[in-house]
C-alpha cells in the first residue's frame, strides 16, 4: 500500500495516477475485499482520513491516512470532498481534507464509491441491512436461553431467520437488542445507529442467546468517547479476551478499588485528565498519545507529571501503565452497570 502511494506521488497527477487508482480498486473488487479495505485504500492513496457513511444500511467506517481504522461518529464537514454510491444518492465516501482537490483525489473518490457499492450490494443487498427487531416479542423469545428450542426456532422463523446460517446480536446503550444476519463472507458492519454498542459474536441462530449475553458484556466496556468519558463507543465481544472476566466481578454493589477511586479524584481535578490518561494508556507511545490529543509532546509530559502526582503512581513504566489501563477499564464497568 505504501509503495503504491509513493508511486502515485511520483507519477503525473493525471492519466498515469488515474490508471493506477482504477487498477488498484479493480483488484480489490476482484479479490472480494471488504469495506474496511476499500476505505483504507482511499485513505492511504489520498493521504488523508477517509470515511464510508451509509446511514440507510447502518454503515460507518473511518480509516486514518496511515491505514489505521479509527471510527468516529463526529459530524461530516460539507467542505470535504465526497462521492455518492449512486448518481442521485447522498454523499457516502468522504475524504477529510479541505482545499482544492486534484484529479487523483477525485478518481479515488469515484472508484472507492463504485467499489463500495459493489461490496454493499453483494453483502447487504440493495435494501437496508437485515436487522430483525420489528417483532420485540419474538426477539425476546429468540434470545432467551431458558426458552425451549422449539419456541426459539419458531421465533426465528417469524423473524425471517430460518434460512440464515449465522447471525449476531448488537446491544445498544438505548433501545432493545438488534439481531443481524451475517453474510457468508463475514464482512459486514454492525448496525448501531451512532449509539454506543456491544457487538456479539456471529453464531448459528440457535446460539443467539450466547451472542446476546456476550454483546451485553461488550457494551459495558464502551464509553461515550468524550473528554470526560474517553474510550471506544463500539466494542466487539470477540476482541475482549480475558477482559470479559472482569465484567463478572464488577457489579453495582462492588466498591471501586483504590486505583479507580484515585483515578476518579484525578479526573475531577482538571478537565483534560481523563482524555490524557486514556490516550497515554492505550496509545503505542507518548508521541502517539500527544498526536491523538493534538498537543505538543512537552505539554503532554507536563500533564503527566501532574496526573501522576494526583494518581500517586507513575504511568511511564510498564507496570504503572498496566495499572492505569486496568483502572480505566474498571471505571467503565462501574459506570456501565450490568443489564
Amino acid at each position: 500500500m505504501k509503495e503504491l502511494a509513493g508511486r502515485l506521488a511520483a507519477l503525473d497527477p493525471d492519466a498515469g495516477a488515474a490508471l493506477q487508482v482504477i487498477s488498484y480498486f479493480d483488484r480489490l473488487i476482484e479479490g472480494r475485499a471488504g469495506l474496511e479495505s476499500l476505505v483504507r485504500g482511499a485513505a492511504v492513496l489520498s493521504g488523508c482520513p477517509a470515511r464510508l457513511v451509509d446511514e440507510e444500511r447502518g454503515v460507518r467506517v473511518r480509516v486514518e491516512a496511515d491505514g489505521t481504522r479509527r471510527d468516529d461518529d463526529g459530524p461530516l464537514d460539507p467542505a470535504w470532498p465526497s462521492a455518492p454510491l449512486t448518481p442521485d444518492g447522498p454523499p457516502a465516501v468522504w475524504l477529510e481534507r479541505t482545499g482544492v482537490s486534484d484529479g487523483v483525489h477525485a478518481m479515488v473518490l469515484e472508484r472507492a464509491a463504485a467499489a463500495a457499492r459493489v461490496v454493499l450490494d453483494r453483502t447487504r443487498g440493495r435494501a437496508p441491512a437485515e436487522t430483525h427487531q420489528a417483532d420485540p416479542a419474538s426477539v425476546e423469545v429468540l434470545l432467551d436461553a431458558a426458552a425451549t428450542e422449539h419456541a426459539r426456532r419458531q421465533a426465528a422463523v417469524r423473524l425471517g431467520l430460518r434460512d440464515v446460517a449465522a447471525a449476531r446480536v448488537v446491544a445498544t446503550a438505548e433501545g432493545g437488542p438488534l439481531v443481524e444476519a451475517v453474510p457468508a463472507t463475514g464482512d459486514s458492519t454492525p448496525t448501531t445507529g451512532g449509539r454506543r454498542a456491544g457487538i456479539g459474536p456471529a453464531v448459528p441462530v440457535r446460539d443467539l442467546p450466547a451472542s446476546w449475553a456476550a454483546a451485553r458484556t461488550a457494551l459495558r466496556f464502551t464509553a461515550e468517547g468524550t473528554d470526560q468519558d474517553p474510550g471506544p463507543r463500539t466494542v466487539y465481544a470477540d476482541e475482549l479476551g480475558g477482559l470479559a472476566l472482569l465484567a463478572d466481578t464488577v457489579g453495582p454493589t462492588m466498591e471501586p478499588v483504590p486505583d479507580v477511586r484515585a483515578l476518579e479524584r484525578a479526573v475531577a481535578t482538571a478537565p483534560w485528565v481523563a482524555s490524557t490518561l486514556n490516550a497515554v494508556a492505550f496509545s503505542t507511545s507518548l508521541r502517539a498519545a500527544a498526536a491523538e490529543l493534538n498537543v505538543h509532546h512537552s505539554t503532554l509530559q507536563d500533564r503527566l507529571v501532574q496526573a501522576e502526582h494526583w494518581l500517586d503512581w507513575p504511568v511511564h513504566d510498564p507496570h504503572g501503565r498496566l495499572r492505569l489501563q486496568l483502572a480505566l477499564v474498571l471505571r467503565r464497568l462501574h459506570r456501565n452497570a450490568a443489564r
